[in-house]
C-alpha cells in the first residue's frame, strides 16, 4: 500500500470584499466564501514546517482585499491562486470564490481556478 494523493483544504472562508464593476457594488462591501483545495507532494509530515499552514489561505486573500476594490471576482481568485501555489510543498491548488448576493435567484455565483506547478 502506498500514498498516491495528499490534499489539504479550506472550505467556506468567509470575507468582507470591496469588490464587482456594477455601480451599486462601489462604496460598500459584500461577502465572498472561498474555498481552496491543494495538491502536496507525497514527502513525510513531521511537523507544520513540511505541509500547508491553512492560516495562510485567509491571510492571502486579506492582504489582496485590503488593497482596495478588485473589479472582478475572476482577478482575486487567479491572484490567490498564484500566489498559493507558489508556497512550499504545493503542487496544485484549486479556487473557488462564490459571491453569495451575486443574483437573486442563485444561492451563489462564482469562478473556480486552477493552477498547477510544472
Amino acid at each position: 500500500m502506498s500514498l498516491t494523493s495528499r490534499r489539504v483544504f479550506v472550505k467556506g472562508l468567509r470575507v468582507e470584499a470591496a469588490i464587482g464593476i456594477y455601480d451599486h457594488e462601489h462604496g460598500r462591501t459584500q461577502p465572498l466564501i472561498i474555498d481552496a483545495v491543494f495538491d502536496l507532494g507525497l514527502h513525510a509530515i513531521h511537523g507544520l514546517k513540511d505541509t500547508l499552514n491553512y492560516e495562510l489561505v485567509g491571510q492571502i486573500a486579506r492582504e489582496f482585499i485590503d488593497r482596495g476594490h478588485i473589479k472582478l471576482v475572476e482577478t482575486l481568485a487567479e491572484d490567490m491562486a498564484r500566489t498559493l501555489v507558489a508556497l512550499p510543498h504545493v503542487r496544485r491548488v484549486e479556487v473557488s470564490i462564490s459571491k453569495p448576493e451575486a443574483l437573486a435567484d442563485a444561492d451563489q455565483a462564482g469562478v473556480c481556478v486552477v493552477y498547477q506547478n510544472d
